[in-house]
């Protein structure tokens, strides 16, 4: 059992907001889905305030080493998911984490106060990468924008409060902080990095919303670097993500500072593998010891040796 803002899960391994449907793999699967389901805690897909169809096709592109996505967020709006998907949901044998994005402090508001007042959910995840109608910069790319957010809806939510950092800024580590202070329980990093494909042709994007983001192996080794700043410099759990297909993968993140770890793009290709990687974490934290492995310091240490030479 692994503790996480009060909750006590089975393993650290859950999965990415979006990256697994589990009402349509019930479908598919049926109840065995239930008696062996993969995660030790359930991530919605984000939920906005209003439905939202999505970026027109196409919306994936196989990039040689992940996956861009522009999917745009389709969902029933919130209204929808509380009628629709959430009493699915609560059937789930984890604990069910919603995750919500508006693009204004007063959308969020709405959200998190609603979502807060369902006994079925535990916790709040903040999808910050939503540009502010203001700047037109992420909410989340800037640290002060992001902590007034924090700070306008920590008190309308009773449960924990986790903030989806996005990659796509200077400083992550900042950013954290200013969700830290304003009284967020825990972040979640990375979120996919903004990417572009183009038509065979050369003539324009590829993607219908022009530009997606990239996960998969290809983002692996910014997640860590960018976990081990943000561990570096909060108190708070991390939930850390980026390319996470086996074990290794997700003892290298719990070894620089996340608690939990999340896997997305592979559950595209293998529905099952986060049962296969908590199994392989759990073997490598069995057969690690003292004398052969470094503590969660020492890993940051060399973090910042590697960084300082690049």
């Amino acid at each position: 059992m692994i503790e996480f803002c009060g909750l006590l899960l089975a393993h650290p391994v859950i999965n990415g907001s979006g990256t697994f449907d589990a009402i349509a793999a019930r479908r598919a699967f049926g109840d065995a889905l239930l008696e062996e389901f993969p995660f030790s805690a359930f991530v919605s897909k984000t939920i906005t305030l209003a439905p939202r169809a999505g970026n027109p096709p196409p919306r994936l592109w196989e990039a040689p080493a992940g996956m861009i996505n522009s999917i745009g967020l389709p969902n029933r709006g919130l209204a929808g998911y509380l009628e629709h998907d959430l009493p699915q949901l609560a059937q789930l044998p984890v604990p069910l984490v919603t995750n919500v994005m508006g693009s204004t402090q007063e959308e969020v508001a709405r959200l998190v106060e609603a979502v807060d007042e369902r006994p079925e959910i535990v916790a709040i995840e903040l999808n910050v990468s939503c540009p502010n109608v203001r700047t037109g910069l992420d909410i989340g790319a800037d640290p002060g924008s992001l902590a007034a957010l924090v700070r306008a809806v920590r008190p309308l939510a009773r449960k924990p409060l986790i903030v989806k950092l996005t990659p796509n800024t200077a400083d992550v580590a900042a950013v954290a902080q200013a969700a830290e202070s304003e009284g967020a329980d825990a972040v979640s990093l990375i979120n996919t990095l903004r990417a572009m494909a183009l038509k065979p042709s050369g003539a324009g994007p590829w993607l219908g919303g022009g530009t997606g983001g990239l996960s998969g192996p290809a983002i692996r080794n910014v997640a860590l670097a960018q976990v081990a700043a943000v561990a570096r410099l909060v108190a708070i759990p991390i939930v850390g993500m980026g390319g996470v297909a086996h074990g290794t993968h997700a003892k290298d993140l719990i070894s620089v500072g996340a608690t939990l770890v999340a896997v997305g793009t592979e559950n595209f290709r293998d529905p099952r593998a986060a049962t296969r990687i908590a199994a392989e974490l759990k073997s490598l934290q069995i057969g690690a010891s003292p004398s052969s492995s470094m503590n969660a310091s020492e890993a940051r240490l060399e973090v910042d040796v590697n960084c300082a030479d690049s």
